[in-house]
């Protein structure tokens, strides 16, 4: 397996990865949501890493990383997600090499953290945990974490980019 960047050749795939993924879940609609946040992410220039990883030439998961803003001291946040792998390749550790990869990409650039709305179980082992100084509104209780990569005074209400639904902002928009 080969954990790289995406590219344009990727792109189809990728959206068709995703569907699939997500499709798997048995929550209806779930995989259009999901490879709509991807599409519009990329279509906004706002996704600031995105790896894939390959088999054999090809996809087996994909994961995304974008910008968001907590309200105070905000800059250098990303969010995760989402992260998919091909229900055919689930299992597998596929999922974790994405996470663990571009969480490595995200403190080589010197980010401040990165939050995650999902599974505790699941996103524990990466050093995600909840953070009573972070919210994202209308999350479940316990699913909104985060990984903070330094001492940042990061605090408050975490925007995400509009393409994940939940509030409209213009600052991640890109051009």
């Amino acid at each position: 397996m080969w954990i790289r960047e995406e590219s344009p050749d990727d792109i189809d795939a990728i959206h068709d990865l995703v569907l699939a993924a997500f499709a798997a879940v048995g929550v209806p609609g779930e995989g259009k949501l999901e490879a709509r946040t991807v599409d519009t992410l990329r279509a906004d220039h706002a996704l600031a890493v995105s790896l894939v990883a390959d088999i054999d030439g090809r996809l087996a998961g994909h994961v995304a990383f974008s910008p968001a803003r907590p309200s105070r001291d905000g800059d250098g946040w990303y969010v995760l997600g989402p992260v998919a792998v091909n229900p055919a390749d689930q299992g597998h550790g596929i999922g974790a090499a994405l996470v663990r990869a571009g969480l490595r990409m995200l403190e080589e650039r010197e980010a401040n953290g990165c939050v995650v709305l999902g599974d505790p179980a699941y996103y524990r082992r990466f050093g995600f945990r909840p953070d009573p100084l972070l919210t994202l509104p209308d999350a479940p209780e316990g699913a909104f974490q985060a990984l903070r990569f330094t001492d940042a005074a990061s605090a408050g209400e975490v925007v995400l980019h509009a393409g994940f639904g939940h509030h409209e902002n213009d600052w991640m928009a890109g051009p």
